[in-house]
């Protein structure tokens, strides 16, 4: 993991890999750049979170592996995700907005000086 990024909060993984499948079918090591390359270095999922959720992922249903060609070349296995992986991706999306919202209200309160 780069030494600037942040520790993702716990359920985060599940979410940035589904996000992240959602542009196409990725192999693992694509996925932690796409999520690195967009967040600017600020994110980043180490391997072995990255491939657990894969795993726990592709268990739920919520996306499907199959073997490939790398860009480089060499066999990979490619996730994608299936129909439920879509509607877990809205489900989440809309949790996480609703924390974050909530989040940055905290965040943004005032102190009543006295």
């Amino acid at each position: 993991m780069a030494d600037d990024a942040l520790d993702l909060p716990y359920g985060t993984v599940d979410l940035l890999i589904l996000k992240t499948l959602s542009w196409g079918p990725m192999h693992g090591y694509a996925v932690s750049r796409w999520v690195r390359e967009r967040t600017a270095g600020t994110l980043a999922i180490d391997d072995a979170a990255l491939y657990q959720g894969l795993h726990r992922l592709e268990r739920r249903g919520w996306i499907r592996a199959e073997w490939g060609q790398s860009e480089n070349n060499r066999r990979a296995r490619f996730y994608a995700l299936t129909a439920g992986g879509r509607q877990q991706l809205r489900r989440e999306s809309v949790l996480w907005r609703r924390y974050v919202e909530a989040l940055t209200r905290v965040l943004e309160a005032r102190t009543v000086e006295g």
